[in-house]
């Protein structure tokens, strides 16, 4: 599978783990502990994963943007 190609697919995935990282966490009081456990919890395992996927297939944006070379006069 192409680069792009993964990458779209990606993207949508960790936007959604994002945002229910985030619910569940403000809302971890009005789940059970194994609703909590099984979404917040897994879905934060899934989401590092995916994040450390991203980094990797988007490191040559990453290493021309932030550790380009230092121009010499």
């Amino acid at each position: 599978m192409k680069r792009n190609t993964t990458l779209k697919i990606i993207n949508p995935i960790l936007l959604v783990l994002i945002i229910s990282q985030a619910v569940t966490g403000l809302l971890h009081t009005k789940l059970s502990p194994e609703t909590f456990e099984t979404i917040h919890e897994g879905g934060g395992i899934v989401l590092v994963g995916l994040v450390i996927v991203h980094l990797i297939l988007n490191f040559n944006w990453i290493r021309a943007s932030y550790f380009h070379k230092k121009r010499t006069i």
